[in-house]
């Protein structure tokens, strides 16, 4: 059996779906209570553990480092050290956020990291704990996850397109669209090798292709689904928020293709996807 904590998130809603695997959510397993994660997984005894739960609001973790810091790095460490002492591998999700984003190169998985925010910087220190815990662990860092679930960049295009003729969106933040589908069916394939092959642990990136910016994204969104709102690109210094966001979300995914054999995905294919789930698609 494959435990996932995170239940109602996209990457776990997709997760859900696959065989042999029990998701567990905050009634049975709060993450800002790290010792009772632990608890779950020496109860329960999964075969592998895949994180898919986190403290994902960018924005207002400015405000409650404290709290991010509990669900994205005091939890997962926790998680990975029950991992350890009971012999089961680890995945654990993470993101391009622990990288300054400068530049126009995709991060590899060994350049040195540099979060720009808190969000970022709990992150990070959760990976660190992973690495720290003696667990055989994978951490797969993404990028702009969307699906037909929660809140995303999808589905607010959607709601701001049909309400409006005109959009103006940030086109200098260059990145991988990544749908939950294709992380979660990632997830799962590298779990079932770990158990395998413990070698093959490590860091590893994976994103959807090609590289855009959300300016081009979201014309991607209108041209399938039929909406006509007009898209004016605009730099990030236009759109200010609280966190500050990385420029370059580009991720070089080569080593996860050499390793274990998955590809990057097309984001197009996959939004075509979504908009069908949803009932979009025109």
């Amino acid at each position: 059996m494959i435990l996932v904590f995170g239940k109602t998130g996209q990457v776990a809603r997709e997760l859900a779906l696959l065989p042999d695997v029990r998701c567990v959510g905050r009634d049975e397993a709060d993450l800002s209570v790290p010792e009772v994660c632990a608890e779950a997984i020496h109860t329960l005894k999964p075969s592998v553990v895949i994180n898919a739960a986190a403290y994902t609001a960018v924005d207002k973790a400015e405000q409650e480092e404290a709290l991010a810091q509990i669900v994205n790095a005091d939890a997962p460490g926790a998680m990975a050290r029950a991992c350890a002492e009971l012999g089961i591998p680890f995945v654990h999700i993470s993101t391009d956020y622990v990288f300054a984003g400068n530049g126009e190169t995709p991060w590899r998985p060994d350049e040195p990291t540099g979060p720009l925010g808190a969000y970022g910087r709990t992150k990070l220190l959760g990976e660190e704990a992973v690495r720290a815990s003696g667990a055989v662990h994978a951490i797969l860092r993404t990028s702009w996850v969307v699906s037909a679930h929660g809140n995303n960049f999808v589905k607010t295009m959607l709601r701001l397109g049909a309400e409006r003729d005109a959009l103006s969106i940030v086109a200098d933040q260059i990145g991988g669209p990544t749908s939950a589908r294709e992380i979660a069916n990632a997830c799962h394939h590298i779990a079932e090798q770990l158990g395998d092959a413990p070698h093959q642990g490590g860091t590893y990136h994976f994103s959807g292709a090609p590289d855009c910016s959300w300016a081009d994204f979201a014309r991607g969104i209108f041209a399938l689904s039929g909406m006509t709102c007009k898209v004016t690109d605009i730099p990030s210094s236009q759109y200010p928020t609280p966190a500050v966001r990385p420029l370059n979300s580009r991720l070089d995914c080569t080593t996860t293709q050499t390793t274990f054999g998955i590809e990057r995905p097309d984001w197009r294919a996959g939004l075509i996807d979504i908009l069908t789930e949803l009932g979009a698609i025109k």
